[in-house]
């Protein structure tokens, strides 16, 4: 089984705004097919009512694929080829971006 990596990037930082921007993920690197994927990002160095999040994924042997994102009102978008089975939620008072990927495949 490959694990699936997922990446987090912020969109439309300013340049220079984030240079003490610190995250940190949580959550299990790998986890078996038809199982759920759940991480946690904390955030510290930013608000995340004042930056929009995003996920990414790169499978093994391809190029990145963006999964989703949650924008800074707090409304989640998502990649049409996963929206079934992707949530994206926050927690601004802990600085926290969540993601869920249920269903997954090899």
């Amino acid at each position: 089984m490959n694990p699936l990596w997922l990446f987090l990037f912020l969109v439309s930082a300013p340049r220079g705004a984030l240079s003490q921007v610190q995250l940190q993920e949580s959550g299990p690197s790998l986890v078996k097919p038809s199982q759920t994927l759940s991480l946690t990002c904390t955030f510290s160095g930013f608000s995340l009512t004042s930056y929009a999040v995003a996920w990414v994924r790169q499978p093994p042997g391809k190029g990145l694929e963006w999964v989703g994102g949650i924008n800074t009102g707090g409304s989640a978008y998502y990649n049409p080829t996963l929206k079934s089975q992707l949530s994206i939620t926050r927690d601004t008072s802990k600085s926290q971006v969540y993601l869920s990927l249920s269903s997954l495949t090899t």
